[in-house]
């Protein structure tokens, strides 16, 4: 047997132990994710898994609403934010409000400056995992 079939045959069989221990169910696994922005006074989703629909709340303020509801609102969620311009203010994608909801059906997220003033980007990528 040759090293090129040794190799190939052990790659095969890592891909199929790999197969059976990780599906949909994982932990590890993202269960959403949308690649959306704020682009001619409307959102524009130009990617996603298990997200419905993402709404504008105000400027700089969005709801992602899932398409199948996460068990409980035990979930992590994690985003980034595409400054609006090459220089100056950046754009920040981890700024949550006090009255910004999480729940099983949907999360709030907050686009803002570093100054801390809410603000629109072209390019909002939120990935969720539970």
């Amino acid at each position: 047997m040759s090293l090129v079939t040794r190799i190939t045959t052990l790659a095969s069989r890592i891909g199929l132990e790999v197969k059976t221990k990780i599906d949909a169910s994982h932990p590890g696994v993202a269960k959403a994710w949308v690649c959306f922005g704020y682009v001619g006074s409307q959102i524009v989703i130009r990617a996603a898994h298990n997200v419905a629909s993402v709404t504008r709340t105000a400027a700089g303020r969005y709801r992602v609403n899932f398409a199948s509801a996460m068990p409980d609102d035990g979930y992590c969620w994690t985003a980034l934010a595409r400054s609006s311009v090459n220089t100056g203010t950046q754009r920040i994608a981890v700024v949550r409000a006090s009255t910004d909801q999480k729940t099983t059906d949907h999360v709030d997220i907050s686009c803002a400056t570093t100054l801390s003033s809410f603000a629109d980007s072209t390019e909002i990528n939120l990935t969720v995992f539970r």
